[in-house]
């Protein structure tokens, strides 16, 4: 049986998006003039994961600039870094968009939801009930420490590279590779797709 996320929810997002954000884009939002793609990775291992992984997607959706073109299969994954057994697996998936947001503003927006779902940034590896990561934006190659592109970590990383696969399979990591080619160096252990469950996009 396919599982849905629960109708009729509203975007759970209490942080209001920076009104700084909503002037850049106001304009632009209607047709989303010059676009770029991005390439988000979303996960979650406490709480009731599916329902806040569809809650994010539909929070990034209500984004003024942003459009969800794409959601992945979801996956479930052992915890990386941490003790085996120590804490619940997660849910993964990717999301690719097109945005009018610069990559700060952006990055700002994945905070707020994440901070939405009560993300706590207590400890490295720790449990969280929201993850919302930046993986790719465009062509971009930035070292910038606020924000590296690609994700640093993305390209070694099963559960990014595989349910990225699933939606663009002819998909390139910038500066890294197809990612086809990057899924068949690492390793899927603790990797597993999830087909009785399924994210939608909004509509």
């Amino acid at each position: 049986m396919t599982a849905f996320f629960t109708e009729g929810q509203s975007d759970p997002t209490v942080q209001p998006v920076p009104a700084s954000v909503v002037e850049k884009v106001d304009a632009a939002d209607t047709t989303l003039h010059n676009p770029k793609r991005a390439v988000i990775s979303i996960g979650s291992n406490l709480g009731n994961r599916l329902e806040t992984l569809q809650g994010a997607i539909d929070a990034l959706e209500d984004t003024p600039g942003v459009r969800i073109k794409a959601v992945s299969p979801v996956y479930e994954t052992e915890p990386w870094g941490v003790e085996p057994g120590s804490q619940p697996s997660y849910f993964n998936a990717i999301v690719v968009l097109k945005t009018t947001l610069p990559p700060s503003s952006l990055l700002e927006r994945a905070h707020a939801v994440e901070e939405a779902f009560h993300r706590v940034r207590e400890e490295r590896w720790g449990a969280r009930t929201l993850d919302v990561d930046i993986v790719a934006y465009a062509d971009v190659v930035s070292a910038d420490p606020s924000l590296t592109l690609p994700h640093p970590r993305a390209h070694e990383r099963a559960f990014v590279l595989a349910p990225w696969h699933d939606v663009e399979p002819d998909a390139q990591v910038p500066g890294r590779g197809a990612v086809a080619e990057l899924l068949d160096t690492v390793s899927r252990d603790g990797v597993a797709a999830r087909k009785d469950l399924e994210l939608r996009l909004p509509e």
